[in-house]
């Protein structure tokens, strides 16, 4: 017993320690999984034991205490936290407990991301903004309405159709792209990084100066109305969620009602799209959506028991890095890879992840033997973000940057004096082949199951092929081919034969993937889409000057150029394929006339009303539109929501015409 209540207080001082850090220093030292884990397992020991339960713990309290910098006032309604789930059982388990108090409701709820940022209560009085507290410790927080105005989309005057009173709670957050500018300008400083936006997001808020918090560039979401009198307007979260985009607030960018079933297909779909959006999500909140249920149900003293996030795994958490090690890709680019101690990060066990060159490493200080920050966002490799606050202080010893080639020993260097990057020089090294082969036989080139890795790595180490296509030779005497490749190590006879079949079907593949698994610097997938509807043959593509590659959409001269010396390097690579009986297909033409915007150049930017960004092209798309991703003087309309930044302006100077989504509904699909 005794064992068990020093556990209990060691992990609530734990909790106390990361929640200061956390909240009132901004200088976290653990991942917000970790300090989960810890919050969970002694909230698990108290309902275990209550009688070993300290009055005083930091489980009956929400937050931190707000700094001294700021006036404190309390919020006339508590701020509640939200419990966390998850497993799709500890979802069933909430809807269980909740309904036991209102057992005649309909379960149906509204489902909305959970934006990792600071939550803020905002409060309006004649539909003009009057203050602005941060949640602090649930029930006091910081008055920050100076700095809240300087949020671009916090509305300062409501629109006339909403109530005089009311208040709106929401999340002040970052974007990526404006955490990593802010980061570089620290680095240009000398001061320590922000180890993730939502840090940012905290340190900017509570920053005196608030033309400062101007310049920083936060933004606003809302999660919930309270009504001033306590008398619901609006019946339903849904309901209140379409009013505030009404009033002026801006739109959450996913959200669902329905059933717990709806609501489960929801948080699956959620999963992968929520990592292409500019800000970090770390989960989905589930409400029950009647409001009038809602206020039956009620809440503890610490979470509304109406309520419940679910949280996926963590994409950033903390580790140590064990070793420092230099990967040579399919261009010869060496790149440092962090070796670290294994841990578990968005539902995979993670023991490597990239630095991306040498500047980084510098930029980031880093040796071996620093505990850091990484990250997996919209990435598949997981990446080093920071160092944990007060490792930078640690004498510890530097990596040493390569002065040979790690695999070949042969000379680095760089490109030209603009490069970041240092390379291999040697035209044979054996990494250069091993990674364009890997490319070749990946995903998104043709999409070869059964070439990994320790596959490729035998392949180029027998010495039999010098370029990725030349595996296809294979195939010339398939009975010699399927013996060959049963004889490498790990490599039965199914196997091997399911390799050979894999590239049986690779051969008839569209030419825009054959483009792509080539490894033309600078030629992406995208690119090689385009390509390949403008060239239906690798023979006409590999014909084409520069001058007649630049008229292809997205393709520059720099682009060009690398294709025209790609092809003057490999003059016979089309006879070559055909002579393997490689026949890409060529895209099918598609016949545009008639539709709405056929011959159309469109770009699109900024947040829309009630359309993401890839719903808007997929539309343009569907009414004839050529859609490319930057504007130029080939784009011929322009697409804009709010923030549309400098597209707009580089569209508006060239006199490209600027569209909105009503005018984009208006066109039909």
């Amino acid at each position: 017993m005794t064992d068990l209540r020093q556990r209990m207080k060691d992990l609530a001082d734990q909790v106390r320690t990361h929640r200061h850090r956390y909240y009132v220093l901004d200088q976290p030292v653990v991942s917000d999984a970790e300090y989960d884990a810890l919050e969970r397992e002694l909230r698990d020991l108290e309902a275990a034991h209550p009688d070993l339960a300290d009055p005083n713990s930091p489980t009956l309290r929400v937050g931190a205490p707000p700094v001294d910098a700021f006036e404190k006032r309390r919020h006339a309604v508590p701020m509640l936290s939200l419990d966390n789930a998850y497993s799709e059982s500890e979802l069933l388990e909430w809807e269980a407990r909740w309904r036991k108090l209102a057992p005649e409701a309909e379960p149906r709820y509204a489902a909305e991301l959970k934006v990792d940022g600071l939550s803020l209560s905002l409060r309006y009085e004649g539909r003009r903004l009057v203050e602005a507290l941060t949640r602090g410790d649930g029930e006091t927080g910081e008055l920050v309405t100076e700095n809240a105005r300087t949020v671009s989309d916090i509305p300062l005057l409501l629109s006339e159709d909403a109530p005089e009173a009311l208040t709106v709670r929401g999340e002040v957050f970052l974007s990526r792209k404006r955490w990593e500018e802010l980061n570089r300008q620290r680095d240009a400083r000398g001061e320590p990084r922000f180890a993730n936006p939502r840090n940012a997001a905290s340190g900017t808020m509570k920053l005196l100066d608030s033309r400062e918090v101007a310049a920083r560039g936060l933004s606003f979401l809302p999660w919930q109305v309270l009504w001033e009198d306590r008398q619901v307007v609006l019946p339903d979260q849904g309901a209140a969620m379409a009013a505030l985009e009404t009033w002026g607030f801006s739109r959450m960018p996913a959200r669902a009602a329905g059933a717990m079933s709806e609501m489960l297909r929801f948080i699956e779909s959620q999963a992968e799209a929520r990592l292409m959006l500019p800000f970090d999500t770390d989960g989905v909140v589930l409400k029950v959506l009647d409001v009038a249920v809602q206020q039956k149900v009620g809440a503890t003293d610490r979470i509304p028991r109406w309520a419940i996030a679910f949280k996926y795994p963590a994409t950033q958490v903390t580790t140590t890095v064990l070793g420092i090690t230099w990967q040579v890709g399919r261009s010869g680019k060496l790149t440092p890879v962090a070796e670290l101690e294994a841990v578990e990060v968005a539902g995979s066990t993670v023991r490597r992840a990239t630095l991306h060159n040498v500047d980084e490493l510098a930029r980031l200080g880093l040796r071996i033997g620093h505990r850091v920050f990484i990250e997996k966002g919209g990435e598949v490799i997981p990446k080093v973000v920071a160092l944990v606050p007060g490792e930078e202080t640690r004498d510890l010893p530097a990596p040493v940057v390569p002065e040979t080639c790690p695999v070949c020993a042969g000379e680095v260097g760089k490109a030209d004096d603009a490069e970041v990057a240092i390379r291999c020089l040697n035209p044979e090294c054996p990494a250069k082949l091993v990674a364009r082969l890997l490319h070749f036989g990946g995903r998104s080139a043709l999409d070869i199951e059964g070439m990994g890795e320790a596959l490729v790595e035998q392949l180029v180490a027998s010495g039999r092929f010098e370029q990725p296509w030349e595996v296809f030779t294979l195939l010339a005497d398939p009975r010699s081919g399927l013996a060959y490749l049963s004889s490498l190590d790990r490599m039965a006879e199914k196997s091997a034969q399911n390799l050979l079949d894999a590239m049986e079907a690779a051969r008839v593949k569209p030419l825009s993937r054959w483009i792509h698994a080539l490894g033309i610097p600078m030629v992406g997938a995208r690119t090689a889409e385009l390509l390949a509807e403008a060239y239906p043959s690798l023979e006409s593509l590999w014909a084409a000057d520069e001058q007649r590659l630049q008229a292809v959409e997205e393709v520059g001269p720099k682009v060009a150029a690398a294709l025209r010396a790609f092809a003057a390097l490999h003059p016979d690579l089309p006879t070559r394929l055909a002579a393997l009986e490689v026949q890409p297909a060529a895209p099918a033409p598609r016949d545009h006339s008639g539709l709405p915007l056929s011959g159309e150049v469109a770009v699109v930017t900024g947040t829309l009303p009630s359309l993401s960004r890839e719903e808007a092209e997929a539309w343009l798309k569907r009414l004839g539109a050529k859609v490319t991703g930057s504007v130029s003087p080939k784009t011929t309309l322009l697409l804009a929501g709010e923030k549309a930044g400098s597209k707009l302006a580089k569209a508006e100077s060239l006199g490209i015409p600027v569209r909105d989504e009503a005018w984009l509904r208006a066109q039909g699909a």
